[in-house]
């Protein structure tokens, strides 16, 4: 910033002499107004010739980058739908394997109360047989008595 206001002050200051020399010179008026507006006119067509030429180079290099910057951003554009693509495979083969445990889980769940059942009823059975069993030989205990 500090260096486009010292080019200013340097360009105002220049235009400043120069205006004063031209009003000073020792020529007539008309001739001096005439020089001045030559001079405003060169220093105009000079200005509009640095913009049109800068715009070109802008243009130029625009031109030249623009191809680049497509292509990639339809190289990334490319790489975003494969990750999203990736995703929706992995979420949906998630979604199948927890499934497949929650069925898992039930299986073994319905399994271990199958089990659980089992063992009960042997279990009343062993108590069964016990208790004829004492049965048995409380009947023979008093039989032998």
């Amino acid at each position: 910033m500090k260096v486009v206001s010292v080019a200013l002050g340097a360009i105002v200051g220049a235009a400043a002499g120069f205006v004063a020399g031209v009003l000073l010179a020792p020529r007539s008026g008309a001739e001096s107004r005439a020089m001045a507006s030559d001079a405003m006119n060169d220093a105009w067509d000079s200005a509009v010739d640095k913009y049109e030429w800068s715009q070109q180079a802008v243009n130029e290099k625009f031109s030249t980058v623009k191809p680049g910057v497509d292509a990639t951003t339809d190289e990334l554009r490319a790489k975003v739908d494969l990750a999203r693509e990736r995703m929706d495979q992995l979420r949906d083969s998630l979604t199948v394997v927890t499934e497949d445990s929650e069925a898992a889980a039930a299986d073994e769940s319905a399994e271990a109360e199958a089990e659980e059942e089992v063992a009960e009823e042997e279990a009343a059975e062993a108590e069964a047989e016990a208790a004829e069993a004492e049965e048995e030989a409380a009947e023979d205990k008093k039989a032998e008595e």
